[in-house]
């Protein structure tokens, strides 16, 4: 695999990993809502889930696909569902006042933002999808094993570090103002959001 190779598919994923879906809009909230030290654990979930979908979709996950439809059918109801369910939650306590000071003491642990990170990418079937056809076509057949190593390891820091970014912005002072004074309409329109993410994964 030639350097520009493995440049051009790093460059592919972090373009990826950029774009608005899920993982940015539950980040979005976390750090408004839970500050930036939880927010980092929620990031290198998110990274963890991408390391994930990678590794799986280098061990042939598009062709297991492609032989058992029904699995990836099934991931697509749950993944699906359980957007859906990040959606209701927030819209069922969006009316509910935000004190920033019992937030910060509520905090989710590190360890807990870590497994809701992973949880909450793990459940995009469309980042499958994006491993399982995009990625794998990229990746040249008989790339040495310490070479995918690293391609993942970047992976990792490319999801790990652009929602560190979007942590930071978002945690500080002026977005949480704007959040604290439009929190029922904002909660409503982030769990709205998800929630068509969700049935556009389920039904799509």
């Amino acid at each position: 695999m030639t350097l520009t190779a493995f440049a051009s598919v790093v460059l592919i994923h972090l373009v990826a990993a950029m774009s608005p879906g899920p993982s940015f809009v539950v980040c979005i909230r976390t750090a408004i809502t839970q500050g930036f030290r939880t927010s980092v654990g929620l990031a290198v979930g998110f990274g963890l889930g991408a390391v994930l979908w990678a590794t799986a979709a280098m061990a042939g996950l598009a062709l297991l696909f492609e032989l058992v439809p029904q699995l990836f059918t099934a991931l697509k109801l749950v993944g699906g569902a359980f957007l859906c369910w990040i959606g209701f939650q927030m819209w069922r306590h969006a009316k509910e006042p935000l004190d920033m000071q019992a937030s910060a003491l509520n905090a989710m642990s590190i360890r807990r933002a870590i497994r809701y990170g992973f949880l909450t990418f793990a459940a995009n079937p469309k980042t499958a999808v994006f491993f399982g056809a995009v990625f794998v076509g990229l990746v040249p057949q008989g790339t040495p094993l310490p070479v995918l190593a690293l391609l993942v390891t970047v992976i990792f820091l490319n999801e790990c570090l652009w929602y560190i970014v979007v942590a930071r912005l978002f945690s500080l002072s002026h977005p949480r103002a704007i959040y604290i004074r439009a929190k029922t309409w904002i909660d409503r329109a982030f769990g709205t959001l998800l929630a068509v993410f969700g049935l556009k994964i389920a039904l799509g």
